[in-house]
């Protein structure tokens, strides 16, 4: 908690279409993973003020893919 979210994926911007956001009620084009539309900083604002439920997973950072080192299964 009190991190900032990473929202790299492309789910979390609908383009055609801003609904209000769940926690401010200001339009959004932002969705949670689950697709709730939410501003990031909103989020992370309720992360923050909320640490406990933040636990639960309401609002959650984008999976990072392991990093591959080199020379690691690579016989080339």
């Amino acid at each position: 908690p009190g991190e900032l979210l990473v929202w790299r994926d492309g789910q979390h911007f609908d383009r055609w279409q801003d609904l209000p956001c769940t926690l401010c009620g200001q339009p959004t084009p932002m969705r949670s993973h689950s697709g709730e539309p939410v501003h990031k900083a909103c989020a992370e604002d309720w992360i923050t003020a909320n640490p406990v439920e933040a636990r639960l997973g309401r609002f959650a950072s984008d999976l990072t893919p392991k990093p591959t080192s080199k020379g690691q299964g690579d016989h080339a």
